[in-house]
Order: structure tokens, then C-alpha cells, then sequence
């Protein structure tokens, strides 16, 4: 028996359909769709342009949204295809959901040791003494 289909993608998100474009060129759409306040984007592909999905994922991930992007459930499926020459063929295919994990325009959660507190220290820089007054002698 087949396991069951996971839901489709929530109404209001945007797919991103993966081809023979250069890489960053889908990388950029992506992105813009994230920025747009889209539901989850999902990146689909077919056959040989797998790998380009996954190196889109993998860029807009780890470069360009880095730690403000979640991805979801990977589906993988054969699809059955008639070829040019009339033959049915088997063809694999993915889906990619990718959802934003921070809101847009909002501030990322904090990292350790590396953003400046108030008042222009960082967390990890020792402690100012007070300044001195100096009287004229």
C-alpha cells in the first residue's frame, strides 16, 4: 500500500519551477518571492535539473536568508511521460517547500558573541571603567 500524499502547499504560496536558466537566476526569485511575504515557495523539478533545485535551496539557505528560512517536508515522486518519440517514460521529480522562520522585515533571533548590545558593546567586550575626571594642577 502507498503511503499517503502529504497536504499541498497552503493557498497564497508561490512555486518556483527549476530549468535550464543559470543557477542564480532562480536563486533570485526565490528570494524576492520569500521577501514578498509569500506562503511557503516551492522549488519543483524534473530529471537533471534535481540538482540544480537543490543547489538553489542550498544557496538561498546558507547565503542569502541564512537562519531565516525553514524547509519543509521534501517530496519526491516518478512522474509517467510520453517522450517526443510517443514512448511512456518514467521521470523523477521533487518539491522543495521553503518557509521563512522570521517575519518579514522582522529581526532574526540573536546570535552568540557577535551583535552589539546597547549602548555599542558587545556581549563579549570587557567592561568600560567609568571616566575619569581630570583636574588641573
Amino acid at each position: 500500500m502507498p503511503a499517503p500524499r502529504p497536504p499541498p502547499p497552503a493557498p497564497g504560496g508561490a512555486t518556483v519551477f527549476i530549468g535550464p536558466r543559470p543557477t542564480m537566476s532562480y536563486v533570485f526569485e526565490v528570494v524576492a518571492q520569500l521577501h514578498s511575504g509569500a506562503g511557503p515557495v516551492v522549488v519543483k523539478a524534473r530529471g537533471l535539473a534535481i540538482a540544480k533545485a537543490v543547489d538553489v535551496v542550498e544557496v538561498v539557505r546558507n547565503k542569502f536568508l541564512a537562519g531565516e528560512v525553514v524547509v519543509g517536508a521534501i517530496r519526491i515522486e516518478t512522474e509517467r511521460l510520453t517522450n517526443r518519440s510517443g514512448r511512456d517514460t518514467n521521470v523523477s521529480s521533487i518539491a522543495i517547500p521553503l518557509e521563512r522562520s522570521v517575519p518579514v522585515g522582522g529581526v532574526p533571533p540573536p546570535s552568540t558573541g557577535t551583535v552589539a548590545a546597547a549602548g555599542g558593546r558587545g556581549p563579549t567586550s570587557p567592561p568600560s571603567s567609568p571616566p575619569r575626571a581630570v583636574v588641573p594642577g
